[in-house]
């Protein structure tokens, strides 16, 4: 009741705030006002503004706007490629004050361990991270994971203080028809939180998926998808990642009126992208460019947010809410002056202050030695199936192309831009690798591989040279994963991610350095892709449609099988 009773005393002004920001004005994201007046903080707390107080300490934010700060309503820290603490010191002091993560890439390769490892971190950030619980570990059953959660594994890391709920639910067949797997998961948290994965679902299909109570969805590519989802009650999350790149097509459909229900997230975006463009912030700048009114974002970045996941504590700047405060010049170019978290005003003494968890993961590649044989596409018929890279879009074409057999292999071809694509299975399982082909890269030499391969993470390769996609997949296991560039059997570039093949150990400027030098080094190759890496990790997940590879092979998304050999 102390506490109570100090927080009332403070916001009443019967004794100086912990804290008081003075000078500015609140953008109030209910009636889109701009209140004057100072802003009192009490511990993590607001308790008042559009008054004058006293404070115990005083900050100048003379001439600026005040916003409530902003929450990311999905994202996979891991592919930042860099830890919570280094995400934390990167992001945060661009407005980021909240992340719904879901580790449902660690937990693919070290299973509850890796859940675990982001509740432990979660304690000690300066930004909240919410750790929602991964809902499908393998993704599907078409290909070979490094671990398997169950709905009486997800009892075991439940009640956490960052836990909301369920994350993502990619399986949606398993949804719609009933998987018991599926069912057991979406009944253990029936009347709570549980996130969506539906791409491109529609009409009854996608009433099924939201009648399982699923109520936020990422996935939306168009107009017309998003407003059905809308339509039906979902809250759309507008994606704008290194990769998944949905604001155009969906900007049109965020105004004062749909606000409510819609909310920002990266799904993701790694320390190059950050470091030239942003992250949230650079949404709200691209979104005010496109004409969506300035309320209109901010509420999306924040209150709805705040709304659509149940955190009731944040969104407004008002009192009784905790201080996550973004102190900005300028509202349509949302660069940040001053952040809070909880009050903590984020300087370098701030993030040095943090506690520390260790990390978990390492030694995670145990994949095969290979060679260059491992990589001939053997077969009796030139139709082949070809992945078709649509480049800012995780979705892909399923393409058709007549490829010659010669010495019973279909190679490469560099004119018609059809490089190998193959996936090593790296979890120590049974060593699978499976070939196929792919447009888009623009590659005509060397190689690229990555361990960062969604959501199995086995080692992905695309090139020109099997010599080189040997170099490369070998080169992963020598780093305990992580990006690689090789040319003629040399490695041109690299990126060790010995955290479960993910994450690296660095701070986050030494990853945006490599990721230059491997983007550079990748380009020589003649790779035409902006971000060919993630590009790549995504290639390999078989709920996006339309084709994918796994180590068992090419997937035909839409039927939601493995293409006969």
């Amino acid at each position: 009741m102390a506490e109570l009773e100090t927080r009332i005393a403070q916001g009443r002004g019967d004794e100086p705030a912990d804290l008081v920001l003075r000078g500015g004005r609140v953008f109030c994201l209910v009636t889109g006002d701009m209140t004057r007046g100072d802003v009192a903080v009490c511990g993590d707390r607001i308790v008042g503004i559009g008054a004058e107080y006293e404070g115990r300490e005083v900050v100048d934010v003379s001439g600026l706007t005040l916003v409530p700060g902003f929450i990311d309503t999905h994202l996979h820290i891991e592919s930042s490629l860099i830890t919570p603490f280094e995400f934390d010191r990167c992001v945060a002091p661009r407005g980021v004050t909240t992340a719904i993560c879901d580790p449902h890439e660690i937990a693919n390769v070290v299973g509850l361990e890796g859940i675990r490892y982001f509740q432990r971190a979660s304690e000690h950030t300066l930004m909240d991270i919410r750790v929602q619980l991964s809902s499908c570990v393998p993704s599907t059953e078409m290909e070979t994971a490094g671990a398997r959660i169950e709905a009486d594994d997800l009892q075991q890391v439940m009640g956490h203080p960052s836990s909301i709920g369920l994350a993502e639910f990619m399986n949606y067949p398993g949804v719609i028809h009933r998987d018991p797997g599926a069912m057991a998961k979406l009944k253990l948290f029936e009347g709570g939180h549980i996130d969506g994965h539906c791409p491109m679902l529609s009409g009854r299909d996608l009433n099924a998926y939201i009648a399982a109570g699923i109520r936020t969805e990422h996935e939306a590519t168009t107009a017309q998808e998003a407003r059905e989802k809308l339509q039906k009650g979902m809250r759309v999350l507008i994606r704008e990642g290194s990769v998944s790149k949905d604001l155009e097509a969906l900007a049109e459909v965020l105004s004062e009126r749909t606000s409510a229900y819609m909310c920002l997230c990266t799904d993701d975006r790694n320390p190059l992208d950050i470091a030239e463009h942003g992250h949230l912030d650079y949404m709200i700048r691209r979104l005010i460019q496109r004409g969506v009114p300035p309320l209109a974002v901010y509420r999306a970045a924040s209150l709805s947010a705040a709304e659509a996941f149940g955190l009731k504590d944040r969104g407004l700047i008002a009192p009784g809410l905790r201080a996550d405060i973004v102190a900005l010049s300028s509202l349509d170019d949302c660069r940040a002056e001053k952040v809070f978290c909880a009050g903590v005003e984020l300087t370098e003494a701030a993030f040095a202050a943090r506690g520390h968890v260790g990390v978990v993961g390492r030694g995670s590649v145990t994949a095969p030695r290979v060679t260059a044989e491992d990589f001939r596409a053997t077969g009796n018929r030139t139709a082949t199936d070809v992945i078709g890279i649509i480049e800012g879009k995780i979705i892909t074409e399923h393409l058709h192309e007549e490829i010659t057999i010669e010495d019973g292999d279909k190679r490469p071809d560099a004119a018609r831009d059809l490089a190998r694509i193959a996936v090593v299975e790296r979890h120590g399982k049974n060593g699978n690798i499976a070939t196929g082909f792919v447009r888009g890269f623009g590659m005509q030499a060397g190689a690229i591989a990555s361990t960062v391969c969604h959501d199995h993470h086995n080692i992905a390769c695309v090139g020109m040279d099997y010599a080189d996609m040997a170099v490369a997949a070998n080169r992963l296991s020598e780093l305990e994963g992580g990006f690689v560039v090789v040319r003629d059997g040399a490695v041109l570039a690299e990126l060790a991610l010995p955290v479960a093949g993910l994450m690296s150990l660095e701070p986050f400027e030494v990853v945006h350095r490599h990721l230059i030098e491997l983007r550079d080094a990748a380009r020589g190759l003649g790779v035409v892709l902006e971000e060919p890496f993630l590009q790549l990790a995504f290639l390999a997940l078989p709920v996006i449609p339309a084709l994918k590879i796994t180590d068992r092979g090419m997937v035909d998304v839409m039927k939601f099988e493995i293409i006969p050999g």
